[in-house]
């Protein structure tokens, strides 16, 4: 007959945590947010790759482009770029991450002697850019000529058929760098000649790169940007169990730091045959696999030889495949469940594997549960779809701007392969994800300071400076359905007002 768990399903809603001693050593300054990615010998090692805040963007449509991407690496997390488009698509998508912060940015948007004022404007609004090299052949190496910023032209003033040759400012003009020039050179150059951009250039004048006073401005001002050794973003994609084969040569080539399996239940033979062709033919790249919710799935990806294991089945807000096929757990459950098999898993072999929460985040101090309970670090997807970053339409609906957000597994995604069940030819039967709106929240990095600065201060109430330390100290309790009433706001009349404070 079936077997029946002792432990009940339970959700991050029905927890929560127990103050801790707090003592000098437990400020928000001094709180250590940084997470692995990459299994390591723990005690003996550093992980291989680290992120320097514990969240991680989902391998979704509506979440996970290059320009999601940029945002969250310069603010010190990572993006899983979505998987279910052309592999030349998305490599692409990994190329254009790696290139936009390497000190040295490779230009874009370049411009010929011959274009016209109206194509620079039409320019400027495809590309959201400011400044256009203007090379020989238009190309990013082509032999530089000038550059053209918004203070060379008036578009109500000027004839819209002006040649950028009668407007840009003439290389002659111009301050450059020789190759070789280090960050630092460059930068020194920018504040001294009070420039806003420094172009690059070879022996022969041919264009390298620009470098922008604002990059070193962000960075100063964003101290946890997660940058390789080459000073670039780092930068996750997804993939599948279907054409790996392709995809991950493709994905490695492009610059991809570490790869996800992505998929609805990860506890299969397809997921284990991926992992092990992947680990023979790249032994080095960094490679995740999931989901599951319980000490056999884990073991059995990690004796498949997976990087990191994501945890969770049918929690995500746009997911239904706990109604559509009656599977999965509650995240909390399964975050506890796994935790302590990743944890015997460590005590027997020494290596330790970092988890990965994904789903059944509804507040922000959801997050700080999910790592109290084991977790390494936290996939979100509804989240990260609020903010301007993410590649979806903002819309008004109902006197309310919104941004789309839809699931992999919705009609409009229609992502079989994260959903595939090994059978021939591959299709979807059925929905595992809903069509949606979320709120419009704003800009990340607004959003992400304000919910980084409530999990330093639930560490530091829990008496905790890192994320291991929380796991060896955080002390849990179970709710009741009064007790959540009693933790909001109760029994008076709110006014609605700004709360900002002031």
């Amino acid at each position: 007959m079936a077997k029946i768990f002792e432990q009940e399903s339970r959700t991050f809603s029905e927890y929560l945590l127990v103050p801790n001693l707090t003592t000098e050593k437990n400020t928000p300054d001094q709180v250590d947010l940084s997470a692995p990615i990459a299994k390591y010998r723990k005690g003996q090692e550093e992980s291989r790759l680290k992120i320097n805040i514990p969240l991680v963007s989902a391998v979704m449509q509506a979440v996970s482009d290059d320009g999601m991407a940029i945002a969250l690496a310069r603010s010190g997390g990572m993006s899983f770029v979505f998987q279910s488009q052309s592999v030349e698509s998305q490599c692409e998508m990994i190329r254009k991450v790696k290139k936009y912060k390497a000190g040295i940015v490779i230009s874009d948007s370049n411009l010929t002697p011959d274009n016209t004022m109206e194509e620079v404007v039409e320019l400027r609004e495809r590309t959201n850019h400011g400044t256009f090299p203007v090379t020989e052949n238009g190309k990013s190496d082509g032999k530089l000529l000038g550059i053209v910023t918004s203070r060379d032209y008036r578009v109500t003033r000027m004839d819209p058929k002006t040649k950028v040759s009668e407007f840009m400012t003439p290389f002659e003009k111009l301050i450059v760098a020789r190759e070789g020039t280090t960050l630092k050179e460059a930068n020194d150059i920018i504040w001294d000649h009070k420039l806003n951009q420094l172009p690059i250039v070879d022996e022969n004048d041919c264009l390298v790169g620009l470098v922008f006073r604002k990059d070193y401005e962000f960075h100063k001002a964003n101290p946890l940007e997660l940058l390789d050794s080459d000073k670039r973003l780092i930068v996750g994609a997804g993939i599948n169990t279907r054409d790996y084969e392709e995809r991950v040569p493709a994905l490695v080539e492009a610059g991809a730091d570490a790869l996800c399996l992505d998929s609805s239940d990860g506890f299969s033979v397809w997921q284990s045959r991926a992992l092990e062709w992947i680990k023979k033919n790249y032994p080095n790249v960094i490679v995740g696999a999931g989901n599951v919710v319980d000490a056999e799935g884990f073991q059995y990806l990690a004796n498949a030889g997976a990087d990191f294991i994501k945890i969770g089945i049918g929690g995500g807000s746009i997911c239904i495949t706990r109604e559509q096929k009656g599977i999965g757990c509650g995240q909390a459950s399964a975050v506890l469940a796994v935790a302590k098999a990743r944890d015997e898993y460590f005590e027997k072999t020494g290596v330790y594997i970092p988890l990965c929460s994904d789903g059944g985040i509804v507040h922000d101090y959801h997050m700080t549960l999910a790592l109290a309970m084991g977790a390494d670090f936290i996939m979100l997807g509804r989240y990260f779809a609020r903010f301007d970053e993410s590649p979806t339409r903002k819309l008004v609906v109902n006197g309310a701007y919104v941004k789309e957000y839809w699931g992999e597994g919705s009609n409009r995604a229609r992502n079989w392969q994260r959903y595939d069940d090994g059978g021939k030819g591959g299709k979807m039967a059925f929905e595992e994800g809903v069509d949606s709106y979320v709120p419009y929240a704003g800009k990340l990095k607004d959003n992400l300071d304000s919910s980084l600065a409530k999990m330093k201060a639930t560490m530091c109430s829990c008496g905790s400076s890192s994320i291991p330390e929380l796991q060896e100290k955080a002390r849990l309790v179970v709710v009741s359905s009064t007790s959540i009433v009693e933790g909001g706001a109760h029994d008076v009349i709110t006014k609605n007002n700004d709360t900002t404070i002031r």
